[in-house]
């Protein structure tokens, strides 16, 4: 089975700081592939930059360990002298075409994010056959996204597989 992951890193970031925990991307992979025949057809990261070199050392991480990493700046709300405020970048654009244009070798999607714009994307990847499950934390993932994906997981019921724990070796 050829299967497709896709992060929207900006958007669990948030999601993993409301948990209490941070999930590791290796340990994810891992994860994905640990079914028997499964084997990773993509995989992608899409994250939201303050500025070109905003998070560089964790970006060359999820490069070597193969993870197609798209990023975009973040848009600028407000400029003070103390205090900047960011919005978000939006990535969905750049998340829909890449994940259209594998689904044609893909059989399996695991999707982590909970934004509502994704929602026809969902379908029409079920259309194309393509099964589509949905990673998210439970209450934070809008109604009509859980309904458009085949199956929906809570990211809680992954920690002990997932969570990074610092100093422990990873798988």
């Amino acid at each position: 089975m050829e299967l497709a992951l896709a992060v929207d890193g900006h958007g669990m970031f948030h999601v993993q700081q409301k948990l209490g925990w941070f999930f590791d991307p290796r340990r994810l992979l891992a994860h994905a592939a640990a079914g028997p025949g499964t084997q990773i057809a993509a995989a992608f990261w899409y994250t939201g930059l303050k500025d070109p070199t905003d998070q560089r050392p964790f970006r060359d991480a999820l490069t070597s360990l193969g993870y197609t990493v798209r990023t975009k700046l973040l848009r600028e709300l407000a400029s003070d002298a103390d205090q900047r405020q960011f919005g978000r970048a939006n990535l969905d654009v750049e998340l829909a075409i890449d994940l259209l244009a594998v689904a044609h070798r893909t059989d399996e999607l695991w999707l982590l994010s909970g934004s509502r714009d994704l929602e026809r994307l969902l379908e029409v990847l079920r259309i194309k056959g393509v099964k589509v499950v949905l990673i998210g934390a439970d209450g934070m993932v809008p109604r009509d996204l859980r309904n458009a994906a085949d199956r929906f997981i809570d990211l809680q019921a992954l920690r002990p597989v997932l969570e990074k724990v610092e100093g422990a070796a990873q798988p």
